[in-house]
């Protein structure tokens, strides 16, 4: 709506909020009653045509302004409340203080469902607060109105359909109506075609329909017509439908057809061609099947051309060249009629297959001294050409060729008889390395197209062992330390074959020259030829081990002699005698003096007495002791080295454990020393030094204890030495216990010179 100058446009959440405002003044009585009217021309009452369109004005008031207020109102015109409510009303501004009540569309007035009046109270507001409001009662009156169809008819034409051969009578129900709920009266255009319309609106055909003689297809239009003349028309089709009551009928006359085996899957035998009396020009209605079972043909249901379905192999096991179908034509494929024929095809053969040979690959062995002239094997005995026709499965072998070929040939291109020509030796130089010939032959049609096929031969040429094995030396020599762990190889023989292919030789150990338990001293590989040592060999027990070889070809054998050779190693220790012993020296006794007249006497089973070396390793406090010589020979005396000197106090100990030890690398130069296997034997030493007597007086003489071991135990008589050892040290203990008794009695009785009662005697053990 368009605003007069002067006035604002008011939002609609403020003028809500004046609206509010205004009702709740009007609910508390706080407008005088007695108001001043400035709402011109209201109350008033106004008639409008039920259907008007939007923006029809209903009624035109005026505003008139107070003369004390300022020019426009606060609050333009509002239709503040409607009895009914509708929103089918507004008030519009024509300029000025001139206002319409229009339509508004929203909704359509209907006076045959809407009430047919409207109480619309209007208000107004000046900008001095002076407010007024009116009512406008709008009368709607009735219009006449054109009748309508309903249903199907309403939006869009109708097409009915029906049967050929249908009776006369009722095909479709019209149904209209008048806005006004007058009767309408129906008729029907053109009055040829054969239907009537009742006062109803029920539609009739007034005859039976022919679909082949008459037409398909009708058009008419039905008019309705109310008391004042308004009409409405509508168009309806009525399609007439075929009815199904003809059997079709086949138009070729042929049943016999011949074709070629192989053919192709798509390749057309035949096109079977039928009509249908009722509708003979809608080919698309005839359907053609073959309702036995068939593997070989189908048939294309529309247009009926029978095609190869499956390529036919007239070659094929127990297969029947003459082929029976029934082609049926029906023309409806669920519950038409149907009409069927029968049709025989023939199958031709046709030279479709080569020569086969099962096996395709034949395989045979020959000795390398076979003859010639042998014959080997028939080829047509395993070859045949699965063509029908006789004249079609005729076949010949040729073309021998290959790796070998000088060597067989084939007698006959008929038979296929090959055989050999030529002996053939493995271990020829021509011929080595060679024992499998390669050879192909073709089998071939004789008649055309000569198909062919390709036997393909294996001979092996089975090797003959013609040749003993030969030993690369007569006589192996091995030289091997004693002292070579058990489980090591220690050399390896080897022998050959001439026979080709090489044959597998295995070697064993079949006799010992000088001794006979070979088998646990000494294992050889039987594939290898590897001697391996299995116990330990000593050199002082046997010095040399004489074996006899023996290489075979599982069928031949050859010997050949080996030598062990067991090199010394020094592994065995020096034994002295004796290892222990323990004795009582003065401490007086001057330096450079054999102690006792005590030596060691040493032995070793594989060193010479010359390279023995003596050393004190333990318990040689000030380096009073020594031994001599101290290398050079088998006996060594122990010498006082220096005098002992406990006056000053150097010496403190009085008992000496010694260790001595015995090697026997003295004769070795000083760069074998590294590499050379020495061995160590060990003395024990037990030296007690007995105080200087003050006064000449009997000593109790000293006593030594001797034990003797020698080297002549066995490892599994370890309990002897043992036994003797702990005997002899239990005895040790118990006469040292003796001697230090004696010996501290004797030094309280006879005290040293210069030394109180009450010095102590210092022992280390």
């Amino acid at each position: 709506m368009s605003l007069s100058p002067g006035q604002k446009v008011m939002s609609d959440e403020e003028f809500t909020q004046d609206l509010f405002q205004l009702l709740q003044l009007l609910c508390e009585g706080h407008i005088n009653r007695k108001r001043t009217q400035i709402l011109k021309g209201l109350p008033a009452t106004s008639t409008l045509e039920e259907n008007a369109a939007a923006g029809i004005s209903v009624y035109t008031f005026n505003v008139s302004v107070s003369p004390l207020s300022s020019e426009g109102v606060a609050i333009i015109p509002t239709i503040v409340n409607s009895n009914p409510l509708t929103e089918a009303f507004d008030i519009k501004p024509n300029g000025g203080l001139e206002y319409s009540v229009v339509t508004t569309g929203n909704p359509i007035l209907d006076y045959e469902t809407m009430p047919k009046t409207f109480d619309l109270e209007i208000f107004v507001e000046d900008r001095n607060g002076t407010t007024d409001l009116s009512i406008l009662t709008v009368q709607v009156t009735d219009e006449n109105e054109d009748p309508v169809f309903r249903g199907n008819m309403a939006n869009q034409p109708v097409t009915i359909y029906v049967l050929e051969g249908t009776p006369p009578g009722c095909i479709y129900q019209t149904d209209a109506a008048d806005p006004e709920n007058a009767n309408l009266k129906y008729s029907l255009l053109p009055a040829q075609v054969p239907f009537l319309v009742t006062e109803s609106g029920a539609i009739f055909s007034t005859e039976e329909f022919d679909y082949e003689n008459g037409s398909h297809s009708y058009f008419f239009n039905i008019t309705v017509t109310d008391p004042g003349g308004l009409t409405s028309t509508r168009t309806l089709q009525v399609n007439i439908i075929n009815v199904n009551d003809e059997r079709p009928y086949f138009t070729i006359k042929q049943g016999n057809y011949r074709i070629p085996e192989e053919q192709s899957p798509g390749t057309i035998v035949a096109h079977i061609t039928a009509k249908d009396p009722d509708d003979e020009e809608s080919l698309g209605r005839l359907f053609f099947s073959i309702p036995s079972s068939n593997r070989y043909f189908s048939i294309n249901p529309s247009t009926g051309v029978l095609q190869v379905s499956e390529s036919i192999d007239r070659d094929a096991d127990q297969f029947q060249p003459k082929i029976s179908l029934t082609i049926r034509v029906e023309d409806s494929p669920s519950i038409g009629h149907y009409s069927e024929m029968e049709i025989t095809i023939m199958i031709d053969d046709i030279n479709d297959n080569s020569p086969k040979c099962n096996p395709s690959t034949f395989r045979e062995e020959a000795n390398e001294n076979t003859i010639a002239g042998t014959f080997l094997f028939h080829l047509r005995d395993f070859c045949h050409d699965i063509d029908a026709d006789p004249s079609n499965n005729q076949f010949n072998f040729t073309g021998l060729s290959g790796f070998g070929r000088d060597n067989f040939a084939l007698e006959s291109a008929v038979s296929g008889r090959l055989v050999m020509t030529k002996s053939i030796d493995l271990e020829n130089p021509a011929n080595l390395g060679v024992d499998i010939y390669s050879l192909t032959v073709r089998v071939q049609d004789i008649a055309c197209p000569d198909y062919s096929s390709i036997i393909y031969i294996y001979i092996r040429i089975k090797p003959v062992n013609e040749y003993f094995p030969v030993f690369s030396s007569l006589s192996y020599e091995f030289n091997v330390p004693e002292i070579t762990e058990v489980g090591s190889s220690i050399g390896r023989v080897n022998a050959i074959d001439k026979d080709w292919p090489p044959s597998v030789i295995t070697y064993s150990i079949v006799s010992e020259g000088d001794t006979r338990d070979y088998t646990n001293i000494f294992w050889i590989s039987p594939t290898k030829g590897v001697l391996k040592i299995l116990g330990r060999l000593d050199y002082e027990t046997a010095k040399k081990h004489i074996l006899t070889v023996q290489a075979s070809d599982q069928e031949k054998t050859a010997t050949a002699s080996v030598t062990v050779n067991v090199l010394e190693v020094n592994d065995e220790e020096p034994v002295c005698s004796p290892n222990f012993y323990s004795f009582q020296v003065p401490d007086t006794l001057a330096a450079g003096t054999n102690i006792n007249g005590f030596k060691i006497e040493c032995q070793d089973r594989d060193s010479d007495p010359r390279s023995f070396r003596y050393f004190i390793n333990e318990g040689n406090m000030n380096n009073h002791f020594t031994f001599s010589p101290s290398a050079g020979s088998n006996t060594s005396w122990l010498i006082l080295a220096s005098r002992f000197d406990y006056e000053s106090g150097l010496d403190t100990k009085w008992i000496y454990r010694l260790r001595v030890y015995i090697t026997d690398d003295n004769l070795l130069p000083a760069r074998d020393k590294t590499t050379h296997l020495i061995k160590t034997g060990m003395v024990t030493l037990s030296i007690r030094v007995i105080p200087k007597p003050t006064t000449v007086t009997t000593t109790t003489p000293a006593f030594t204890v001797v034990t003797k071991r020698e080297n002549v135990y066995s490892e599994s008589a370890w309990y002897v030495p043992f036994i003797i050892s702990l005997g002899s040290l239990l005895l040790l203990g118990l006469l040292g216990y003796l001697g230090i008794l004696l010996s501290t009695w004797t030094h309280t009785l006879c005290p040293p010179a210069g030394k109180t009662d009450n010095v102590h005697l210092k022992e280390e053990t």
